[in-house]
């Protein structure tokens, strides 16, 4: 599972990438979590409101940072297993 968290740095964006680091831990997932910070790369996404996370090339959340039960939720129902 490829898991990118898009965002130019801000608070919202490492609290994003955070959560996420600790639900993958959390669940024990087999995941590879990538920091994107490039406008360009962030606009082909069709993201116009960051923070932003993509699942395996899919956004799932977009403009806001979900709620850990959420993301947990979020990444179970993504995850192969």
């Amino acid at each position: 599972m490829i898991i990118k968290v898009l965002g130019p740095g801000c608070t919202n964006c490492k609290n994003l990438e955070r959560v996420t680091k600790d639900a993958i831990a959390e669940l024990g997932l087999d995941a590879t979590i990538e920091k994107v910070e490039d406008y360009g790369q962030i606009m082909g996404y069709g993201v116009m409101s960051t923070p932003a996370l993509v699942i395996d090339e899919k956004v799932v959340v977009s403009g806001r940072v979900p709620q850990p039960s959420e993301l947990r939720d979020l990444l179970t129902s993504a995850s192969p297993n």
